[in-house]
Order: structure tokens, then C-alpha cells, then sequence
């Protein structure tokens, strides 16, 4: 016979469907908002604020667009890049800052965090003076330069925390059999630090496609990003296009999740 259940006082269950209900209005809160966002993207009515009927129109004259298209490609342009470099910068110098010992090595590492906690609007006039100082004509390159800026920090701060818990055995072993410290870090270290590098080169992307203030103030109309020509749009009035454009962010937000659990899982 099964075993009997063991009874729980009725205090308890009253407290369980009281945190499960609470649980589930948070979740209606939070998704509430992008569901409707979601479901309008298909309302036929050019305020958006009615229901009218389903219809693929917004989604169709999305997608020829000419303007939000060529924001979105210098948004891919500009992420790609900026990534990259952040990757690159992030990398070395966390490596840097953990391998050696010098002086200001600790006013180095908090000048390099300072990005990430500056009010991104002070950060975009500091870099608009700078670029200006310097002559320095604003475009795809100072825009590309504003990202990185506010970008590697969180690359350098991921591989820092995996290299805390880095065998250094594993450098010396690779020096005593001869190689070089090039090749011990290119060979030896990068494959114990992928995860973080991957997951510092995501966030910078991330941080980077969805970046605004700071590419305000550094932009040329030739440069400018994705969220600042949904911000443009948006400040007009409500445009069943920019319901379209977030949707499809959603559907493929999801969709990277469920495949990334799914890898998880193949992994395992």
C-alpha cells in the first residue's frame, strides 16, 4: 500500500495558496502589459487603442520600412562591434588586473566600474564633450566607442569572477612544458574562461542593442541605432508598428531561451 500522506496543518495550506496567488498576480502584472502589447500588434485599427479586427498589415508594412530597417542594421553593425571590442578589452583586462601586481591596480579597477553605476546621461555628455574636444566627428565610430565604454566593464567583471576560482597550476604546468605565456594563456586560460566570455560578450550585446541615452548624444543621423528611431516614433503617438516591432523582440526572446534550455538539456 502507498505510503499516507503526511497532513498538513491548515494554517500552512492557507499560507501556500495565499504565496501562490500572490505569485500569480505578480506574474499577471509583469506579462499582462507585453501580452496586450502582443495581441494589438494585430489590431487592424490605426490608434490601437479599440479592437477592431485581426489583421498581418502592421507586420507587413514593418517589414518594408525603410528607415526602421536601416536603424536596425546599424543596431546590428554597432552591437557586433562593440561586442567584439568588448570582449577583446574585457578579457585582457581582467586577465591583467588578476596575473600582475602594480601600483594603482585597484584605482585602475574602479575607475573601469565606474561606467557601470554613472547615470548613462552624464556618461553620454562626458563622451559628447570629449568627442568634440578631440574633433572627433560624431557618427558610426563615436557611437561605437560610447558603447564599449559602458559595455566591457561587465565582460572584465564575469571573467574576473571566474578567474578567482582558476587552478594556477594550470599556467605553470602549461610553462613547464614549454610553452609560451602567450600560448599558456591563448591554449590553456580562454577554454577555462568561454563560459564567462560568453556570457560577458551576451551582455554586452544586449546592453548594446538596447542602448539609447548614451547613442542620443553621440549619434549622427546616419548612425542612428534602432531604439533611438522607436524613440523618435514613440514620441509622435501610438503606432501599431512599434506593437509589431516589440513582438517580434518577444517571439524571439523566447525562442533563444527555450533553445538555449533546450542545449542545456542535450548537454546534460
Amino acid at each position: 500500500m502507498p505510503a499516507p500522506r503526511p497532513l498538513i496543518p491548515s494554517g500552512l495550506t492557507l499560507l501556500n495558496w495565499f504565496l501562490r496567488g500572490w505569485t500569480g498576480l505578480v506574474f499577471a502584472f509583469l506579462y499582462a502589459p507585453i501580452a496586450v502589447l502582443v495581441v494589438f500588434s494585430f489590431n487592424s485599427s490605426r490608434l490601437n487603442i479599440v479592437w477592431e479586427s485581426f489583421t498581418f498589415n502592421w507586420y507587413e508594412r514593418l517589414l518594408t520600412n525603410a528607415p526602421l530597417i536601416k536603424a536596425a542594421k546599424n543596431s546590428l553593425i554597432v552591437a557586433s562591434i562593440s561586442t567584439i571590442l568588448s570582449v577583446v578589452l574585457g578579457t585582457a583586462g581582467a586577465w591583467l588586473l588578476h596575473r600582475y601586481r602594480f601600483r594603482f591596480s585597484r584605482a585602475i579597477q574602479t575607475l573601469v566600474a565606474i561606467p557601470m553605476v554613472m547615470p548613462e546621461i552624464l556618461l553620454g555628455i562626458s563622451l559628447l564633450i570629449l568627442f568634440v574636444t578631440a574633433g572627433l566627428k560624431l557618427g558610426f565610430t563615436s557611437v561605437i566607442i560610447g558603447h564599449v565604454t559602458f559595455s566591457f566593464p561587465f565582460v572584465l567583471v564575469a571573467v574576473q569572477a571566474r578567474l578567482q576560482g582558476l587552478d594556477p597550476a594550470l599556467e605553470e604546468a602549461a610553462l613547464d612544458l614549454g610553452a609560451s605565456p602567450l600560448k599558456a594563456f591563448w591554449l590553456v586560460i580562454v577554454p577555462c574562461l568561454r563560459p564567462a566570455i560568453i556570457a560577458g560578450g551576451l551582455m554586452a550585446f544586449t546592453l548594446s542593442m538596447d542602448e539609447l541615452i548614451v547613442t542620443v548624444f553621440v549619434k549622427s543621423a546616419a548612425s542612428a541605432t534602432l531604439p533611438v528611431k522607436v524613440f523618435d516614433m514613440a514620441r509622435v503617438g501610438l503606432n501599431p508598428m512599434l506593437n509589431a516591432l516589440s513582438a517580434i523582440f518577444i517571439i524571439a526572446t523566447v525562442a533563444f531561451v527555450l533553445f538555449s534550455e533546450y542545449l542545456k538539456k542535450l548537454s546534460r
